[in-house]
């Protein structure tokens, strides 16, 4: 099997899911959940994030049928994920509790998924296979995992940069765009699903 690269899709595909990521806007939650564990394993999270996304890009569609599940709704059940994160961000409370959160524990959930390889970008994936050509989508995985990866290790040094003030407020506004994305995926989710009934 030949492979076909094309600088067009990759770069496509990356805006993408850079945009759904949004590694950059998740920054207030990378800086909450460091407080709360002590330390981030960067290197695994973006890995294991990795990993996800790129199986997922191969057997999502097969797995969710095999478990009796479409896609719409492995989204709706995302949606509410995001929800409740959005609202530990806009009203400054915490709803996701565990009894020992370490660093392993926190670079994988909920940091690499639902965060970093979540239901929106596991559904985007299945889209963009459907447009574009595989080794295009996972080269542009690759350099969002590296973008995350950066973003990870620097977020102790952007809330230095930013402060105290400016990560609330970010956390804030950023909730709020969140909790927009989680009422968006669920609402074009819900109503796909009503229409298969």
């Amino acid at each position: 099997m030949e492979l076909q690269f094309n600088f067009k899709e990759i770069f496509t595909a990356f805006m993408i899911l850079f945009a759904v990521i949004d590694i950059v806007g998740n920054i207030p939650i990378v800086i909450d959940l460091r407080k709360k564990a002590g330390h981030i394993q960067s290197e695994k999270a973006s890995i294991i994030a990795g990993i996800i996304l790129i199986l997922f890009l191969f057997l999502g569609k097969s797995i969710l049928n095999l478990i009796g599940i479409d896609v719409n709704s492995f989204a709706v059940a995302g949606s509410f994920i995001l929800f409740f994160i959005a609202l530990e961000m806009i009203l400054g409370i915490t709803l996701y509790k565990q009894e020992e959160q370490d660093s392993m524990t926190t670079a994988v959930f909920p940091l690499a998924f639902p965060l970093i390889a979540g239901p929106g970008s596991l559904t985007t994936l299945l889209s963009l296979r459907a447009e574009f050509s595989t080794e295009n989508i996972i080269v542009a995985v690759l350099l969002n995992v590296i973008i995350i990866f950066i973003v990870l290790k620097t977020s102790a040094k952007i809330e230095r940069l930013i402060g105290q003030n400016g990560i609330n407020i970010i956390r804030k506004v950023f909730g709020v765009v969140l909790l927009a994305i989680a009422v968006k995926l669920f609402a074009h989710n819900i109503k796909a699903l009503f229409e298969l009934i």
